[in-house]
């Protein structure tokens, strides 16, 4: 494995940024006051919390507006659902008609017309939900808009997609809502803005604005809601008076101080300590062009000239999402599928396919995502492993005819008894200097990483778990042979042995956890 890690996923989170760590650990050792104690203690944490609010206030440009820390994003969008929903109801409740629809964007993240579903129904009001569609660069659709938003309760848009990382036109948005006389409550999410996009909240219509710290070098469990001055407002939390008795619940003083710390870079000035927005621009180009030169046919998924200069979605013609990842993280690097929260359910991308953009990019797109602290020496890196992936695709010799999943077919026994984890792994391979090391990775895979991988003095060799069953015969036949299977995570790898074992391979072992487990030990 490589002895350094790219990490090139900062749309679904980031490092924390060191002065932040250590203003974090301050906080949990000098600074440790409750902030709503009266005493010295907690006077010093009170101006602790008062200085990073002050510092968000500037650099947000919040003005009259307030601003809450909360837990990040998805309770800032809850909190900010739940105000605009409570207000539509207290208007029905009335005697106004409320009836128009909650607009959302498309490409919202998840959180979005999840959290609007939820407290619709919850609260009764049962309003129509209606997705405003994108273009195929992943703008909005300025004639639907026109068409729906004057009547509509409440508009949920972007300011920055996080898989395609596309700008929204806000400005746009907020003059058609002009031209409308639209009573709309608008929510914007931030989360992919902070830090990338010069905000000046006063100046706009916008009602909330959810952000969240671990995208920008903070830690997780740490964000900020703004909500402009006049809007309606009901506390998600509530019970001992916090945040002005908007948020309650013991603040989050580790979180507020490495925030602190990251704001405190920002507001510093751009390139000073932060990579600046050019900056940013040249290393992406560079990237784009080590995946052009390294992938024929490669397709970028994204408008260069209205995106984040952090964020590069493509697709490569016969590679799926997930061949692409496991490439790349055998090479050691980083990247995504699109959504980190939807990663799981490998699924094409809601995104691409709202963008009218055709299946095999849908299901193959792959997202690339620095940061502005992914310094020239990691993009150096970057390229040259890219470079390297892209060797390891065409040198890979082809494997033979794949046998399929009923070569591999049979009842799965207790494999309890038949995992090795990355500490027991070297004791056994001394107690067993005979063991051969099986890699059931595809061979792009291997072949990318075999150069780093740590147990080069060991027998070795690849074969894909499709292909695993031309090898068992022989290997049957020398059933004392213990053999140790290992893969990325440990998924493949325990499928190998569950065969093996099935078929009276008593010598059958796995990786648990795999290379990624491995690498931490």
């Amino acid at each position: 494995m490589p002895t350094t890690e790219i990490y090139l996923d900062c749309n679904a989170t980031t490092p924390v940024f060191p002065a932040a760590r250590d203003a974090a650990l301050q906080a949990l050792g000098a600074h440790f006051g409750n902030p709503s104690s009266s005493h010295c203690t907690g006077l010093r944490a009170r101006a602790l919390v008062d200085d990073v609010r002050e510092r968000a206030s500037r650099l947000l440009g919040v003005g009259a507006g307030r601003l809450l820390f909360v837990s990040g994003a998805t309770e800032g969008i809850q909190t900010a659902v739940l105000s605009a929903l409570c207000t539509l109801r207290e208007r029905r409740d009335a005697g106004e008609r409320v009836d128009g629809p909650l607009l959302v964007g498309a490409t919202e993240h998840k959180a979005v017309p999840q959290s609007l579903a939820h407290w619709n129904a919850v609260l009764g009001l049962n309003l129509p939900i209606v997705e405003v569609p994108v273009d195929r660069h992943g703008l909005h659709d300025m004639a639907f808009l026109h068409a729906h938003v004057a009547n509509a309760g409440l508009l949920c848009t972007m300011a920055a997609n996080n898989e395609t990382g596309v700008v929204s036109d806000i400005a746009g948005i907020e003059a058609l809502l002009k031209a409308c006389g639209s009573r709309a409550l608008w929510l914007v999410d931030c989360v992919q803005a902070l830090g990338k996009l010069q905000l000046d909240l006063q100046a706009t219509r916008i009602d909330y604005a959810p952000f969240s710290g671990h995208k920008l070098y903070a830690p997780k469990g740490i964000g900020m809601l703004y909500v402009r001055a006049g809007s309606p407002f009901t506390p998600l939390m509530v019970g001992g008076g916090q945040e002005a008795g908007q948020r309650s619940g013991t603040e989050n003083m580790p979180g507020i101080a490495a925030l602190g710390a990251v704001l405190r870079a920002m507001e510093a000035g751009e390139g000073v300590v932060f990579r600046s927005h050019a900056s940013l621009q040249q290393a992406r180009l560079r990237l784009a062009d080590a995946l052009r030169a390294a992938f024929p046919g490669l397709v970028f998924n994204m408008p260069f000239e209205s995106s984040l200069p952090t964020t590069l979605n493509f697709s490569v013609p016969g590679l799926s999402s997930k061949a692409l990842l496991n490439l790349f993280d055998a090479a050691g690097m980083r990247i995504s599928a699109g959504s980190a929260c939807s990663a799981a359910k490998a699924e094409p991308s809601f995104v691409l396919r709202a963008m009218g953009l055709p299946d095999w990019q849908a299901e193959g797109a792959a997202r690339l995502s620095i940061g502005a602290l992914t310094d020239d020496v990691q993009i150096d890196e970057a390229c040259a492993r890219i470079a390297r992936c892209g060797e390891a695709l065409q040198c890979a010799a082809p494997a033979a005819q794949a046998l399929g999943p009923a070569a591999l077919a049979a009842p799965s026994p207790d494999t309890q008894d038949s995992t090795l984890t990355a500490a027991s792994l070297p004791a056994f391979l001394h107690t067993y200097p005979n063991a051969l090391l099986v890699d059931v990775r595809e061979a792009f895979e291997h072949a990318a990483s075999q150069d780093h991988l740590p147990w080069r003095a060991q027998a070795l060799c690849n074969v894909p778990l499709d292909h695993l069953g031309q090898h068992l015969p022989a290997w049957l036949g020398e059933s004392h042979r213990p053999l140790v299977f290992f893969c990325r995570s440990g998924g493949r790898s325990l499928q190998a042995v569950q065969a093996l074992r099935a078929r009276g391979h008593g010598q059958a072992w796995h990786l648990a956890g795999g290379l990624a487990l491995a690498e931490m030990a």
